[in-house]
Order: C-alpha cells, then structure tokens, then sequence
C-alpha cells in the first residue's frame, strides 16, 4: 500500500506540472495536500501501532498545513485577494506547531533516557543556523517599517519554527532508535520540508522566487509523510536500536563543525558589506556557540573517562566468577602486605583449588564446570569478612588474603568456606602466615606448597605451611 501511495503521488505531481492554469495547480496540489493525513489515519488504523498519539499529533499538523493551502487557493485563485497576513498563515503556524509537537514526541519516546550529547549537538545546530537567520531573513522583516506588527510577527515565526524544526531534525537523527523504513521515510520528509522552506525564503529574499521547485518540494513532503505511515514499519518507529560503542561519526562531527563557523563567517559577511547593526547579535552568537562546544567537550570528555573507569575496572575483573583477577590480586596483595608492614600486622595468603574439577568437567560438560565456578566464588564471597580479598588466581584455584587475625582464625574462615563450596563439590587449601619477612611472591610458594600438602594428603581439607619450610616456585598441582 504505501508504494502504491508513493508511485501515485508521484505521478500526481508530475501531473502538476502539465496542467496550464493557476486555479487547476492549485487544486490539484491542495488533492495531494489532503491525501496526506488520510494516509497517516488509514496507516493507524492498519498497522495499529503502540503510541499511536504522535502519529494522530502528525496528522493533526499536516491537515492543518493542508487547510492553509485550501484556504490559500480560495483567497488568492477565487477571491483574488493577497492580504498578509491571512488565515492561511494561521493555519500554516498551527500545523507546524502541532507538527514539532508531533516530532517532539517522536525523539521522546525514541530516547527515553537523556541524551544530554545529543541535546547540546542539536542546540549548537540550531544556535548557528538560527543566527544566519536572525541576520539575513527575520531582522529585516523585523525592522520592516511598512509591514504592521501582526505582519512582522508573522514574518518572523516561520523563520523561527524552521529552526526549530532543525533542531528537532537534528536530535531525531541522532537518537537511538531503529532506522526502519518508516523512519527513513519520515526523517527524508522532514529534510524536504526544510530545504523547501530555506529555498523559498531565499528566493523572497533575492526578490526571485519560482513556485515550482519549492512546491515539488513541499508536495513530496506530503507523500513521504503517508507513505512513512503506511509502511509496516510505523509500529516499531519509536524502539530502540542496541547501543554500540562505536567511533564518533563523522558526519556528525562535520555538521558541528560547520554550525559553529557560521557565527564567524556571518560577521565576514557583515563586515563586507559594511553593515555593523547586527554584531552585537553576532557577538551573542559567536559566544553561545563557544559555550556550547565547550560544554559538549567537556562531555565527551567525561564520557571518555567513564568509560576508561570501566575498562579499568573490567580488566582486574574475571568475567566468569565477577570477583578480582589475577591482576587485581597481584596488586591488592602486594598492597596489603606494605599496609600490614607499617601495622606491623600479620597477613595469611590461601590458595584453594577446588578437587577433581577434570572429573566434573568431563561428566557435566564445560558450561556446568563455569556455572559452579561462579557459585563457588559467590558461595565463599559471603562467608569473607569486608576486610578480606578473595581473587581467581587462575582455572580452578582461588587467593584468598585474610587480614588481622590468627592463624586458628584463618584456619576456621577457610574451614567455614570448604563446608560451603556448592554442588556436593570439595575444595583443598593451602595458607602460609606472612609477619613481615619476605615477598609476595614467597608467600604464595609458601601457600602452594601447603595445598600441594593438602592434594598429597587425600584433598578436602585445609593445611597450614611449615613457615621454616624451603621455599618453592609455584607448582602445578596433580592432575584432577
């Protein structure tokens, strides 16, 4: 349906252009006009979506925009009368008004959460268009002395929704939901009804303004605003796509870029011509701009360092058991030991392998053998002290560093945890006293050797080390 809707509308169009007087273009482009919200209506009532609001908010707007034109093409073609402002023109600032609301709840509901990126990204777009505007488009219809006020006033409100039609183009653009068809579609109708805008009001501007281009334009606007809600895809135009690290787009970055130039090349311009009544304006520009990108800077830049947190934090973290790594236990260890020093404390180091892991991977398979992994490591968390550390020192065997206690204590911790190791599973330990003489990596020779003792002995069971014993480089175990 919504290909059929395009392909006709855009014979329609073609059509447009053939026909001879002004009284037949304008009806029938006030027809292409009306199909519009039918479309979107027919689209809901199809598909069903579930936020059908912003679609009905949609279709509000474009019939609004769509009475202007009726209402134009009886002022102008049968009354033959060029008052402005008309009621078109109110009909016109409504239906954009009801539109952006409409847009508005798009990007809401595409972006629940806030995008404070996005925002500033969007309100630095709108802040350097909106200046060019200011300069070149509403200050002289605002300092028109032949024009009256509700004239002026006019003038100025469609230059100033346009911009803030940009600015919600932008922050739609840059939200996180799918791009589907529908949003494709909707999103292209929003570039033309933009660029359409911006070539009409420069060609007012320039005193040569040719209704042909600029309604092909608005007119294709229309059709792609059906078919937008005709596709099936409209009922999931308000999801949300998965959230990818990915570099800093480009593109994004050079419209930024060009946005905050325009601030200085207006005053170029200005300069050029000699004309000085708006560089205060310009001033203004220039440092709202400044500001902005300062703070969008300043976000990025706290975003990379968030995210260095959390690489930090992943790489001393085992994925599978969610406590300290390796890493984390080489250098917590080593910190515990100098804080034990100047404490003139004592520290135990255990090293606690769980028994004939071979065995149970062999009969349960890997992922069994991971999942008691993690129940284990969870099992014996909570039996720690919040002094204490427990690590994966590596495959099946666990650190643990208890501080500030016997000997007889850490024993009994180590026992407490060895009587909570899930799944009917057994667990042997080692753990060597360390009071002040020797390195980190002594202690733990001291810790394996004292678990070898333990596999020796017949596993399931806790061995204290022989602290005059020789020391020896950390062994591999027997296998399981």
């Amino acid at each position: 349906m919504w290909r059929a809707y395009l392909t006709a509308g855009l014979l329609a169009v073609g059509g447009y252009f053939l026909l001879r007087t002004d009284l037949a273009h304008e009806l029938w482009y006030d027809v292409i006009a009306l199909s519009c919200p039918s479309a979107i209506l027919v689209g809901v009532r199809l598909h069903r979506p579930a936020r059908a609001a912003l679609w009905y908010w949609l279709a509000g707007g474009q019939l609004l925009l769509a009475s202007g034109d009726v209402v134009y093409t009886v002022t102008t073609s049968v009354l033959h009368a060029e008052a402005f402002p008309s009621l078109a023109d109110g009909l016109y600032l409504a239906g954009y008004m009801i539109l952006l609301t409409g847009v508005l709840l798009l990007v809401r509901q595409r972006t629940p959460d806030r995008d404070q990126a996005s925002v500033l990204d969007a309100t630095i777009v709108a802040t350097g268009f909106g200046l060019l505007a200011w300069v070149f488009v509403m200050a002289p219809a605002a300092t028109d002395a032949s024009a009256g006020l509700l004239a002026r006033l006019v003038s100025l409100a469609y230059p100033l929704l346009d911009v803030l039609l940009l600015a919600l183009l932008v922050r739609l653009l840059f939200s996180a939901g799918l791009r589907n068809p529908a949003f494709q579609l909707a999103t292209l109708a929003l570039l033309l009804q933009l660029a359409s805008d911006v070539v009409y009001a420069a060609m007012n501007l320039l005193g040569q303004y040719e209704p042909g281009p600029v309604d092909a334009g608005w007119l294709a606007c229309y059709l792609l605003w059906g078919a937008a809600a005709l596709h099936p895809s409209m009922r999931t135009v308000t999801d949300r796509a998965p959230r990818r690290l990915r570099r800093y787009p480009r593109g994004r970055l050079v419209l930024l870029a060009a946005a905050s130039l325009l601030a200085p090349g207006v005053l170029v311009v200005q300069t050029l011509r000699q004309e000085y009544g708006a560089l205060l304006v310009i001033a203004g520009g220039c440092t709202t701009l400044f500001l902005l990108v300062v703070a969008r800077i300043s976000g990025l830049v706290g975003q990379v360092e968030d995210q260095a947190a959390r690489l930090e934090a992943l790489a001393h973290v085992d994925e599978l058991t969610g406590i300290p790594n390796r890493r984390a236990w080489e250098v917590q260890l080593s910190r515990a030991l100098a804080a034990a020093h100047r404490r003139s404390a004592v520290i135990h180091v255990a090293l606690l392998d769980l028994d004939h892991f071979k065995r149970f991977n062999d009969q349960y398979g890997h992922q069994a053998g991971d999942r008691l992994l993690a129940a284990a490591a969870a099992a014996w968390r909570v039996q720690l002290r919040p002094t204490d550390l427990l690590a994966r020192y590596g495959g099946e065997e666990f650190g643990v560093v208890l501080d500030d206690c016997a000997l007889g204590e850490a024993i009994e911790i180590l026992e407490r945890l060895r009587s909570q190791t899930p799944l009917g599973q057994t667990v042997s330990a080692g753990v060597a006293t360390w009071t002040g003489a020797g390195t980190a990596e002594e202690l733990v020779a001291r810790a394996d050797t004292a678990l070898y003792q333990a596999k020796h002995d017949g596993r399931d069971r806790v061995v204290a080390a022989d602290p005059d014993a020789a020391l020896f480089p950390v062994m591999h175990h027997p296998a399981d």
